[in-house]
């Protein structure tokens, strides 16, 4: 996303109809909208205070009433002049307010914004670093309680204060080291009076700690992926209806009644959790007809895509050779658990078997019966983890650059011994790996990001932030 600095305008508010609808503009020199839509000149509006006042169309009609809020910049959230215009939440009415805006300023380029575009002017006026930018994204699509109050944590910068943190210490460490290579004739042991090991271990442990916290709050934004393949008629659809609470799927006694994929999203811990019904899985010529064969078809896309795969199967008639060849299709990378279900007709007790193959888990989807079993199950192969310490929202690129980093502090380990008969050859290797670490931190907060980056980042947000 190349950076124009002309001003723009966009509606801020969600898409439909609303109580309150709200058209914000960024830029400079907004004076000639101010006095075209507001009737005002720009100093009769005194900032940051709301205005009540007629938004007035080119001929002087009325489009609307509402509020009117100016704020000068840097002290606004684009670090720019923005005007919000607040008006009544229709469609019709904030497309007309928004129409007449664009006309107003058209002698100062006023164009429709990008999405994430006034974010992406708060990144570049210093009024958030990247991390929080994303926050404002990731804040906005949470989807549970636990998320949300994540990526407010990451949005007050917690996230980012810590990365900063790490860059310091990581700079201070360079500096040592490299002061050790510059002067090399002095007789003074930089590295071992200023406990540099005890530095670089101190560090490697925070990272790890932040990792730690970090991969626990991708999963409260990003999720499971979890798909219930089997058989027809082992339960499938009892079991999604089970996880989520209520009925979401059709069940019958009749095999073949799912056809295509169902997918209801549930809250566990905090984590939302995908799980996707599928259509039953038998052989194509079994198949009752081609929306079924298609519906199996689809079961082996979803499987394929699949983060933990809940492999059904009926407790009542044991294990089949058609199970056997569903297992065996498998990906050999995604998590598989056994779910034996209809336990109430089999006789078995709820219980957890872990076996070479999966872990076996007995269920009964229709009297919930080991339904808690299978939770914790699924927490414990999405590697949560019950602690008091805060989590930070963190994305895939995140993730990417903590681990990149660790790795280039266990080299700038094993590159330097950090005593007396270190070579300089040695502390230059040191020295570079603290270098690369530091980079790879700074990309996180956007110190160093590539443009390009930045383009896909914020043309991912909501039109209007």
């Amino acid at each position: 996303m190349s950076f124009d600095s002309s001003p723009i305008a966009a509606i801020a508010t969600a898409p439909g109809r609303g109580g309150i609808g709200v058209v914000r503009i960024s830029g400079k020199n907004l004076g000639p909208v101010i006095q075209a839509v507001c009737g005002l000149n720009e100093a009769a509006l005194v900032p940051r205070h709301a205005t009540y006042l007629p938004f007035k169309n080119a001929d002087g009609g009325l489009i609307d009433q509402g509020l009117a809020i100016y704020f000068k910049g840097p002290h606004s959230y684009t670090g720019e002049d923005v005007l919000e215009l607040q008006g009544h939440g229709g469609p019709v009415v904030l497309q007309m307010l928004l129409t007449r805006c664009l006309e107003a300023g058209h002698d100062i380029s006023l164009r429709l914004a990008e999405p994430g575009e006034f974010t992406q002017r708060a990144f570049l006026n210093d009024k958030l670093d990247l991390a929080q930018a994303e926050a404002v994204a990731d804040l906005i699509e949470a989807s549970t309680e636990a998320a949300a109050k994540s990526a407010s944590e990451s949005l007050s910068g917690a996230f980012s204060k810590v990365i900063h943190s790490l860059v310091e210490q990581v700079i201070n460490l360079r500096m040592l080291v490299e002061a050790t290579l510059d002067f090399p004739e002095e007789e003074i042991d930089f590295l071992e009076k200023s406990d540099a090991r005890g530095q670089l271990e101190r560090i490697r442990s925070t990272l790890d700690n932040v990792f730690s916290q970090a991969a626990q709050g991708a999963l409260l934004r990003d999720g499971l992926n979890i798909v219930l393949a089997g058989q027809p008629n082992v339960g499938k659809s009892s079991l999604l209806n089970a996880l989520a609470g209520s009925d979401v799927a059709i069940v019958t006694p009749i095999a073949g009644t799912t056809r295509d994929k169902v997918t209801e999203t549930i809250q566990l811990e905090g984590i939302p959790l995908n799980i996707i019904d599928t259509a039953g899985i038998r052989d194509a010529e079994d198949a009752n007809d081609e929306v079924e064969r298609i519906g199996i078809e689809r079961t082996w896309a979803a499987v394929a895509k699949a983060d933990v795969i809940l492999h059904m199967l009926d407790a009542n008639h044991g294990p089949a050779l058609a199970d056997e060849k569903i297992a065996a299709r498998f990906p050999h990378n995604v998590p598989v658990i056994a779910i034996w279900n209809k336990i109430d007709e089999s006789g078995h007790r709820p219980s957890v078997d872990l076996m070479g193959d999966a872990t076996h888990i007995y269920i009964s989807a229709t009297d919930n019966l080991g339904i808690d079993l299978l939770r914790t199950e699924l927490l414990r192969i999405a590697g949560w983890q019950q602690t008091g310490e805060s989590r930070y929202l963190a994305r895939e690129r995140h993730l990417i650059a903590l681990k990149a980093a660790r790795e280039h502090l266990q080299y700038a380990a094993e590159h330097a011994t950090l005593d007396n008969t270190v070579s300089d050859q040695s502390l230059d290797l040191f020295a570079e790996e603290l270098r690369l670490a530091q980079d790879k931190l700074n990309s996180i907060t956007g110190v160093f990001t590539p443009d390009d980056l930045l383009g896909v980042i914020f043309s991912r947000f909501c039109i209007g932030k």
